[in-house]
């Protein structure tokens, strides 16, 4: 099974880290962004990851080598200008040998997730074999209040503050199990999330699938910290015996 990982982002507001390494390979933990994404597919049965390179791409080459030491094949496309994230992909997929799988893992590179990968392709899976023109199954997430919740009544009474609460809305998470045949509906430069995934909800061509457990996007140096904070707390729970 092929994954494609968009790691080409210069990762701006993550600077000075990112003057010499691409956004996903900012250490978490001590190791990449990336790596616990590659680890994260290679249990799910993900045998060959394609990383989409653009920023410092000899980094991710120079790390992933062909990816024996990490149990997968690892592949390369590169950018010469950029194609932004849909253009990307399709450089992905155009890539990878024809006919080599019916479905196709493809995900951001600055996600860290522990949501259950077996449940987006089981999903995907049921309704290609009920309608074959079913060509994407997203992940999406609650979208979490950056500020805090204040709760009043009609008379204006406080009666609670609630941090970080979740709001009544799902967000595209960036995890995606892709049909091949999205690969022509794909600019060939531009965004995916603007131009093909509304023509596929349009067609009722798309399916979501909802995950509670753990999900970040690193966009900053504070998710950078609460990514650490939730892995040194894994490893404390693990140690415990209660994770």
């Amino acid at each position: 099974m092929y994954a494609l990982i968009l790691a080409g982002g210069i990762g701006e507001r993550l600077r000075p880290l990112t003057e010499s390494l691409p956004k996903p390979m900012i250490p978490l933990d001590g190791r990449p962004i990336l790596w616990h994404q590659v680890r994260w597919l290679r249990d799910a049965g993900v045998t060959d990851v394609v990383f989409l390179l653009g920023h410092l791409a000899e980094v991710v080459v120079d790390y992933f080598g062909d990816g024996s030491e990490f149990g997968i094949r690892a592949h390369y496309s590169y950018e010469d200008a950029p194609l932004g994230r849909g253009g990307a992909l399709r450089k992905g997929f155009e890539l990878m040998p024809s006919g080599t799988d019916e479905l196709v893992i493809a995900t951001n590179g600055d996600v860290v997730t522990e949501a259950n990968l077996d449940d987006m392709i089981n999903d995907f899976s049921s309704r290609v074999d009920a309608d074959a023109g079913h060509l994407a199954t997203i992940l999406t997430v609650s979208m979490t209040s950056p500020y805090g919740i204040v709760e009043t009544e009609a008379d204006g009474v406080v009666r609670a503050f609630k941090e970080k609460s979740a709001l009544p809305y799902e967000i595209n998470a960036g995890v995606y199990v892709l049909n091949p045949a999205i690969c022509k509906l794909l600019p060939e430069r531009g965004d995916h999330e603007v131009t093909t995934f509304p023509v596929l909800a349009g067609r009722g061509q798309m399916s979501a699938v909802h995950s509670g457990a753990f999900w970040r996007s690193v966009d900053s140096l504070k998710d950078l910290r609460e990514v650490e904070q939730h892995i040194a707390s894994r490893t404390v729970s693990s140690q415990q015996g209660v994770y």
